[in-house]
C-alpha cells in the first residue's frame, strides 16, 4: 500500500523519483505525485491514475531540482483526486505519508481553532499543517517535524521536505516500513529496497519509532524519545530485487512460470543435498516440548496456514489453531504455556499480522515467521524467521510466494513430526525425497496450460463460480476462488465438498461452473460423490485430477485438467498451479488489469 521515495542527489531528481515510483507500482495505488526544492523554492506535481499521467504532466509542467520526494497513494481517507494526492504541502513543508493517522480528527479540530484551512479530505494533510504551524512558531525544520511526529497516533511512514532546505529530508516510521539508502555524496529514502535497488545497494532499515535526519553527508537516526541511536547498514542483493517480465505478457505469468525454480531454491535451502534432515536457520526450534501451535496470517497467507494445519496435525500430531490476523489481534485470545506462534506474510510488513505478533510477544514460548523479505519488520521481531526464497513478487495476486510458503510450512511440519517422534528417520527420508521431486512435477503441470486457457475463455462470460475440495484441497479451493475474484472480478466462492448439501447446492444450475480439485487420495470417492450431485443438477464441472482420478470420474464432466501423480502430502502445492492459471487466463480473456487489479494493494500496511 502506497509507496515513498526520497532523493538527495547530484542530478535532476524528477525523472529519478518517477522511475523509483514505477518500481513501487506493485504495491497498489490510485494517484501519484512528487515535490522538489530548487533554488530554495518548494514545488510539487500530482496526478490521478497511473504514473504515466504524472509523467505526462511533468512534460508540460516540469519540476527542476536535485532534492525531492515522491509518493504513490492507495486511497484510505478521501477519494482518489488530485487534491487528495501526495505530497501534501502547507507553506514551507511538503509531506508524503504511508499509513493512517488515527487521531487526525482531534488534530484537525485543534488546527481549525487556530484558523487553519484544509484543502483535502485526508488524514495525511494534518501532518503537513501541524509541521508548518510549528515552523511558524519559530522551530527549525527538524524540531518542527519531530514535534509533529510526537503528536501522531497510528501507523505511519513519513518523509518531509522543506522550502529553502536543499540538503535535508526528514523521515520517520511507526508501523509502516521505511529504509534509508546510502550513496556516494547522495542519500535516498524508500518504502522498501525494491525502490532503492537501482540507486544503491547499501541500506539502513529504520526500526519502530525511529526518525531520521538525512543529508548528503549521511543520516542521523533517533529513537522514539529523540535519543540518537545506531542502526546497521546492510548490503542488499540487487539481482534479488530486479523487476522485469522476462518476455512474459504479465508479471503474474512470469511468476507462475518461476515456481518450479523458486520452490526448488526453497527446498535446497532447508533440505540440502546429501542430507535427509531438515536444516533451519540460526538455532532453529525443537518441537518436542511444544503443546500447541498458533498460525496467524491474512489473505493468501491465511490459506497457506489452513493447509499447514492438516500437515502439522496429521503428520506431527500437534494441535493447531489458525486465525485471521485482524480477528486474532482484537479477540485477544489466551496464549497458554507451551504455545508457539507462527506468522506468515509475503511482505513481512502486513499491519494486522505484525500487530498480532506483538500481542504474542512475551506470551508465546517462541515466535516464528515465514516471510519473503528477511529484513522485514515481522522477520526482525521473530525469534526465528524462515525465508521462503521466492524472490520479488510483483503481481498483486500472490502465486510463487504462496507455493513457497506451502513448501516451507510442509518442511517445518516434517521437522515437528521428527522432533515429536511421530515419524522415524526412514519415513522422513521418504518424505524429503518426494519433496525434492516436486519442482519437476510442477514443470509437468505447467506444460499443459492450454486446456485451462480454453476453459477460461468460457469462464470469462460467467458471473459466479464455485470451487470444491476436501481435506487439504479445501484450503486450495478457497485460494482458487480468491485468485479468480482478485484479478477477474468474477464472484467466486469455495466450500468444503461435504458442505455442499448444507446450502450451496441451491446455487447449482446449468449456468453455474463448479471447479473440483480432486487428486486420487483417500477422500477422492467422497469428493466425486459431491461432484455427481452437482452434475445431477446440470452444473458444469471442471475437474482437476490425476490420470487415475480422471479415468474413474470423467463421465459427464464438462472439462478435465490432467495433473501428474503426486504424493497426497504434496498435492496442495502442485494443485495450486492450475487454480492460478485458471484465474490468470480468465482475467486475460476479460481484459482486466492482471498485475494491478482494482482496489487492491500488494503490501497491506494499514488496517
Amino acid at each position: 500500500m502506497c509507496g515513498i521515495v526520497g532523493v538527495l542527489g547530484k542530478h535532476e531528481v524528477a525523472p529519478i523519483l518517477v522511475e523509483a515510483l514505477k518500481r513501487l507500482e506493485y504495491r497498489g495505488y490510485d494517484s501519484a505525485g512528487i515535490a522538489t526544492v530548487n533554488d530554495g523554492v518548494l514545488d510539487r506535481r500530482r496526478a490521478v491514475g497511473k504514473l504515466v499521467n504524472l509523467s505526462d504532466l511533468l512534460v508540460h509542467e516540469p519540476l527542476t531540482g536535485k532534492t525531492g520526494i515522491g509518493h504513490t497513494r492507495w486511497a484510505t481517507h478521501g477519494a482518489p483526486t488530485v487534491a487528495n494526492a501526495h505530497p501534501h504541502q502547507s507553506g514551507s513543508v511538503a509531506v508524503v505519508h504511508n499509513g493512517i493517522i488515527e487521531n487526525y480528527r482531534e488534530l484537525r479540530a485543534e488546527l481549525a481553532e487556530c484558523g487553519v484551512n484544509f484543502q483535502t479530505d485526508t488524514d495525511s494533510e494534518t501532518v503537513a499543517l501541524l509541521t508548518e504551524r510549528y515552523r511558524r512558531a519559530g522551530e527549525t525544520p527538524v524540531e518542527a517535524a519531530f514535534h509533529a511526529i510526537d503528536r501522531l497516533k497510528g501507523a505511519f511512514a513519513l518523509a518531509f521536505l522543506f522550502e529553502g532546505e536543499e540538503d535535508l529530508i526528514i523521515a520517520a516510521r511507526k508501523g509502516s516500513p521505511l529504509a534509508i539508502g546510502h550513496g556516494d555524496g547522495e542519500m535516498f529514502v524508500g518504502s522498501d529496497a525494491i525502490a532503492l535497488a537501482p540507486l544503491t545497494d547499501k541500506v539502513t532499515y529504520l526500526e519502530e519509532g525511529d526518525r531520521a535526519v538525512v543529508t548528503r553527508a549521511g543520516v542521523r537516526i533517533f529513537d522514539e524519545s529523540s535519543t540518537p541511536v545506531s542502526r546497521p547498514m546492510k548490503t542488499i542483493q540487487v539481482d534479488r530485487v530486479s523487476i522485469d517480465k522476462a518476455g512474459h505478457k504479465h508479471f503474474m505469468a512470469k511468476e507462475i512460470a518461476e515456481q518450479p525454480a523458486v520452490v526448488g531454491e526453497a527446498i535446497a535451502h532447508y533440505l540440502p543435498a546429501g542430507d535427509d534432515t531438515v536444516r533451519l536457520p540460526g538455532e532453529g526450534i525443537d518441537f518436542s516440548g511444544v503443546s500447541r501451535l498458533v498460525l496467524v496470517a491474512c489473505g493468501t497467507a491465511y490459506y497457506a496456514c489452513l493447509t499447514a494445519k492438516y500437515w502439522f496435525e496429521q503428520i506431527a500430531r500437534l494441535p493447531v489453531e489458525v486465525d485471521v490476523a485482524s480477528e486474532f489481534r482484537y479477540r485477544e485470545p489466551p496464549v497458554p504455556a507451551g504455545t508457539v506462534a507462527l506468522f506468515v506474510s509475503q511482505s513481512g510488513e502486513t499491519a494486522d499480522t505484525l500487530a498480532a505478533l506483538r500481542y504474542c510477544r512475551g506470551k508465546a514460548e517462541k515466535i516464528l515467521s515465514v516471510v519473503n523479505v528477511p529484513e522485514s519488520s515481522i522477520a526482525r521481531e521473530s525469534d526465528l524467521a524462515l525465508p521462503i526464497h521466492a524472490g520479488v513478487e510483483v503481481g498483486v495476486a500472490s502465486t510463487k510466494a504462496f507455493t513457497c510458503q506451502l513448501t516451507v510450512l510442509l518442511i517445518l511440519a516434517l521437522k515437528a513430526a521428527a522432533d515429536r517422534g511421530q515419524i522415524n528417520a526412514e519415513t522422513l527420508a521418504d518424505h524429503i525425497a518426494a519433496i525434492r521431486g516436486l519442482p519437476q512435477l510442477m514443470n509437468v503441470a505447467l506444460d499443459d496450460g492450454e486446456t485451462v486457457r480454453r476453459a477460461a475463455q468460457w469462464l470469462a462470460d460467467t458471473r459466479d463460480v464455485l470451487f470444491l475440495g476436501r481435506g487439504m484441497m479445501y484450503p486450495l479451493a478457497l485460494e482458487g476462488a480468491l485468485k479468480l475474484k482478485e484479478i477477474s472480478y468474477i464472484h467466486a466462492e469455495a466450500y468444503a465438498s461435504g458442505e455442499l448439501k448444507h446450502g450451496p447446492i441451491a446455487l447449482i444450475d446449468p449456468t453455474m461452473p463448479v471447479v473440483v480439485l480432486a487428486p486420487m487420495d483417500p477422500l477422492f470417492d467422497k469428493t466425486v460423490s459431491n461432484m455427481q450431485e452437482v452434475m445431477a443438477r446440470k452444473g458444469k464441472v471442471l475437474l482437476i485430477s490425476d490420470e487415475a482420478g480422471l479415468e474413474t470420474a470423467r463421465d459427464g464432466v464438462w472439462v478435465t485438467v490432467k495433473m501428474p501423480d503426486v504424493a497426497p502430502l504434496l498435492s496442495p502445492i502442485l494443485y495450486a498451479l492450475p487454480a492460478q492459471l485458471l484465474a490468470y487466463h480468465t482475467a486475460v480473456a476479460k481484459g482486466t488489469d492482471v498485475d494491478q487489479p482494482r482496489n487492491l494493494a500488494k503490501s497491506v500496511t494499514v488496517e
